[in-house]
């Protein structure tokens, strides 16, 4: 699994950790964070004192102005930085102004939270955190230093210790690089959550469409249920009196005779209908599903699939209606790609809820080399998945096998 950020880089083995980028990433951007820290407060006094001085002729406003939103330049600034540890990127939180030019743009940062956020991150900044990096960064450095050039200017000393003390420098080094990139990461944690995007960022029209979409996913739901119910309170229990009806009528013929022969066909088209009415409704909405849950229904659903399949379904209680829906059919559409483009001989669904998400793999030991772009169905299913704000990953190289992630919010 790939390192993501410089905590996590913490814990490789001793030797790989030493040997990577991260020690030294992590120095870098703690070097820079205690660079743009002094930095900020040099020019926050410079423009406020130019404010004070200027405000009686209006123009001293934008020196106040200036220091307001010096924040959305740090902010951006770090959001930058925070790659050195932190692979993951950071969005950016600001929307774009209604209308072109400086006015727009000023009132528009002015009204978001995220700008009051980059400023209280870049007062944090400059107060307390750089002058906590510039001690980190200055006794990682400055400790080995002192050690390493000790036998030319400690003359007070015998060289019987200062020689093995320099000759212990890269084990010193090798101590200093945990603490340095354990900060790193901590603070770019920090950062992250003060200058991460919120809800309260969002466009109002990108919410009330996330709310839209929610509402129509529901809606699609409750008629696919519906059509589910009539189908089978309705035609399917029609087929099967039809059935019946048959069957009695057909003991009633003499064996063998024409009639019989008409009746004995019409019975078994009536049972082929019926057998594809219940797959019908099983891709509507199966009724398991509703009546049992999802670890009932994607039991149900592989053993009914092409290829064998392995359970690990470790799901307490159900869930809610719109996860369960998603995922039953995530796993059907997964095993029918299996079926269809895999040539694989055995797959397996593993489900369990971790830290408030559904966490749901579908394996198989087929060719691989899955690509969405081929009409496979794996765009379809992404969609489906992105509707309850999921997320989906593959993995499928060349020669297999093929891994479907997929991880779904179960909510409170």
């Amino acid at each position: 699994m790939p390192v993501r950020n410089a905590l996590d880089a913490l814990t490789m083995r001793p030797t790989r950790f030493l040997t990577s980028s991260w020690p030294w990433r992590s120095l870098a951007y703690l070097t820079g964070g205690a660079m743009i820290g002094f930095a900020t407060i040099v020019a926050t006094v410079l423009l406020l004192a130019a404010g004070a001085v200027l405000s009686v002729v209006v123009v001293g406003i934008a020196g106040y102005l200036a220091t307001v939103l010096s924040g959305v330049a740090v902010g951006r600034l770090e959001r930058w930085r925070m790659r050195l540890v932190d692979r993951e990127e950071l969005p950016d939180p600001h929307r774009a102004p209604a209308a072109p030019g400086l006015r727009p743009w000023l009132m528009c940062r002015l009204r978001e939270q995220a700008t009051w956020r980059e400023l209280g991150y870049t007062m944090i900044s400059a107060l307390v955190l750089c002058w906590m990096d510039a001690v980190v960064v200055g006794a990682a450095v400055f400790a080995p230093t002192t050690v390493l050039f000790g036998p030319f200017y400690n003359r007070e000393d015998s060289l019987w210790l200062t020689v093995p003390l320099a000759l212990s420098t890269p084990a010193i080094l090798a101590v200093a690089a945990y603490p340095v990139t354990a900060w790193a990461g901590a603070r770019a944690a920090m950062a992250r959550a003060l200058l991460a995007p919120r809800s309260d960022d969002s466009d109002a029209k990108l919410v009330e469409l996330s709310r839209s979409r929610a509402r129509l996913v529901d809606a699609f739901e409750v008629e696919r249920r519906r059509i589910e119910r009539d189908l089978h309170d309705g035609a399917q229990q029609r087929l099967v009196a039809l059935s019946m009806q048959l069957g009695l009528a057909r003991l009633e013929l003499a064996a063998g005779s024409p009639a019989a022969v008409q009746v004995t066909a019409a019975q078994q088209l009536a049972k082929e209908t019926l057998a594809e009415l219940r797959e019908l409704i099983r891709g509507v909405h199966p009724k398991v599903l509703t009546d049992r849950g999802l670890a009932a229904a994607v039991g149900d659903a592989a053993g009914h699939a092409p290829v064998p399949v392995d359970l690990d379904l470790r799901l307490d209680g159900r869930l809610p209606d719109a996860v369960e829906v998603a995922a039953y059919f995530v796993v059907v559409e997964a095993l029918a790609n299996v079926a269809k483009h895999s040539a694989a001989t055995r797959a397996a669904v593993t489900a369990g809820v971790r830290g408030g998400r559904l966490h749901l793999d579908i394996r198989d030991d087929g060719r691989g080399g899955a690509d969405p772009e081929r009409g496979t169905g794996l765009t379809g299913l992404a969609d489906r998945v992105a509707a309850v704000d999921g997320t989906v990953a593959l993995s499928s190289p060349p020669g297999g096998p093929t891994l479907l992630h997929v991880e779904i919010p179960c909510g409170s």
